[in-house]
């Protein structure tokens, strides 16, 4: 711990230094409909706006998530069917990932696994959204 800190105390000053939080996420999808409606209707995530058919933000407590078309703020290809080009863990109480985990069965959503205790002190969930993004519902126990 003490060289961790003797490390950061030797870095140069920048004024990244000053980035507490990150402020929004930006999922760059595929099948804008198909997303659109997994996060709005089966996680139920609150539509925050909408600045074009292109661009969608959700409101998560103090972040925000948007899904955008490729294109929007950048020229990178699509990442290929098959590959997730993020994952994203969201943090709930315990008891809580077993209900997620239920409501998603019961939405018809595939479970990369199940409700797991991990070594490491999390009860984990996985599963993907509809461009095969690896999502993780989580709590520390």
């Amino acid at each position: 711990m003490d060289e961790q800190r003797e490390q950061q105390n030797r870095r140069p000053h920048s004024p990244f230094n000053a980035i507490r939080a990150i402020d929004y996420t930006v999922i760059f999808v595929r099948d804008m409909a198909a997303m659109r409606r997994f996060y709005e209707d089966v996680l139920a995530f609150p539509l925050l706006r909408e600045l074009s058919p292109n661009w969608i933000e959700y409101g998560l407590g103090s972040n925000t998530l948007a899904l955008a078309k490729p294109g929007r703020t950048a020229t990178d290809a699509p990442i290929p069917h098959g590959s997730a080009a993020l994952q994203l863990a969201f943090k709930v109480s315990a008891a809580e990932v077993d209900q997620y985990a239920d409501e998603l069965v019961r939405q018809g959503v595939a479970l990369l696994s199940p409700p797991t205790n991990q070594s490491f002190g999390h009860r984990t969930l996985f599963f993907r959204d509809p461009d095969d993004n690896l999502l993780e519902v989580y709590a520390e126990i």
